[in-house]
């Protein structure tokens, strides 16, 4: 009865994209019908898109950081943020945006490679470092670069460009690191997760299979630890990852790490159970999910580290918070739990 009148409740939140998400992704309506069509409609001229649209017209000069990836208000994180929230495919308006993400992450420097043999050596000069076989590299970036493009349907020839980066960069156990201790030999889960997705993304839309099959080995990285426990003990591996949060952005818990699981087909696989379990703890007694912590701080019209032109519902403990329920409720229905 619960999960009924919690998923009704989200059924008549203000945010379309609440709306959305759960008639796709909780009840599993068809995202080409008319309706939904007529829904995303609605998200893209929510006052939340537009917020996060409202410095589209100053794009400065090509490659320019703080335009491109300043935290969280870059165009990095907008078009990442228009991606989760369900906005409209192959929306023309956006590749002004798309090419100056695009420019940035496929810039000189993802093409040098150089070996380093200390953490000090790795800083020297500009470029991807390598240290005992290993590629150094935030692929994060680039993995929700290419997350991002493709699931709004603005990928251009340049998808091809990350794609490519990204499996040339993949480490053996399957994920990625830009930890430059030359002893570091395992991979991140904050690297490895939004490569994972944009690879996944990128090789259901080209049928590609060598990005299939990094996607599933990269999918190991999280299984073979039961997305938050060490291989070694079964111990949590961050406290961080045990806790609740929305948005992510480079971040990691453990129902992103469901989350994940869920996009890429691999959410039934036994080794989530704990992980499902801890989920289902957590649920509020009104039948919702809160947001325990959070990475942002609000900042609508300056731009300030750290700061998002939007708030998620901040957090708390105690009380539901929207988006991270409606996760919650998409996860255990596509598990199979969904009661």
């Amino acid at each position: 009865m619960r999960t009924s009148a919690i998923v009704n409740a989200l059924l008549r939140s203000d945010e379309p994209s609440i709306r959305w998400k759960t008639r796709v992704h909780v009840l599993g309506e068809d995202r080409e019908s008319k309706s939904i069509r007529a829904l995303r409609s609605e998200i893209r001229e929510s006052p939340r898109v537009r917020a996060l649209l409202s410095r589209s017209e100053q794009l400065g000069r090509p490659g320019t950081a703080r335009k491109v990836y300043y935290k969280w208000q870059g165009f990095h994180w907008v078009l990442a943020s228009l991606a989760e929230l369900g906005y409209p495919d192959g929306d023309e308006g956006l590749h002004p945006i798309r090419d100056r993400v695009m420019e940035f992450w496929l810039g000189p420097s993802y093409f040098k490679e150089f070996e380093a043999a200390t953490k000090a050596a790795a800083y020297r000069q500009r470029g991807v470092p390598i240290m005992r076989g290993r590629y150094r590299r935030c692929a994060s970036q680039q993995g929700n670069a290419l997350y991002s493009v493709t699931t709004l349907g603005i990928a251009d020839e340049r998808a091809a460009s990350l794609a490519e980066r990204l499996l040339h960069w993949q480490w053996p156990d399957g994920g990625w690191n830009c930890d430059r201790d030359p002893a570091a030999d395992t991979s991140s889960f904050m690297e490895t997760l939004l490569p994972m997705l944009g690879l996944a993304a990128y090789a259901h839309t080209n049928n590609d299979v060598a990005a299939s099959k990094a996607v599933k080995e990269a999918s190991e990285v999280f299984l073979r630890r039961k997305l938050f426990k060490r291989v070694s003990d079964a111990k949590i591996i961050h406290v961080d990852f045990v806790a609740l949060h929305y948005p992510l952005y480079w971040h990691y818990d453990f129902l992103h790490g469901l989350k994940a699981m869920a996009q890429i087909g691999r959410i039934s696989d036994r080794r989530c159970a704990d992980a499902l379990e801890l989920l289902e703890r957590k649920r509020l007694p009104d039948g919702g999910w809160p947001a325990e912590k959070r990475y942002y701080k609000v900042s609508p019209k300056a731009m300030v580290a750290n700061a998002d032109y939007v708030d998620w519902g901040g957090a708390s403990a105690k009380r539901m918070n929207e988006w991270v329920t409606v996760d919650a409720l998409a996860v255990l229905r596509a598990a199979g739990r969904g009661n």
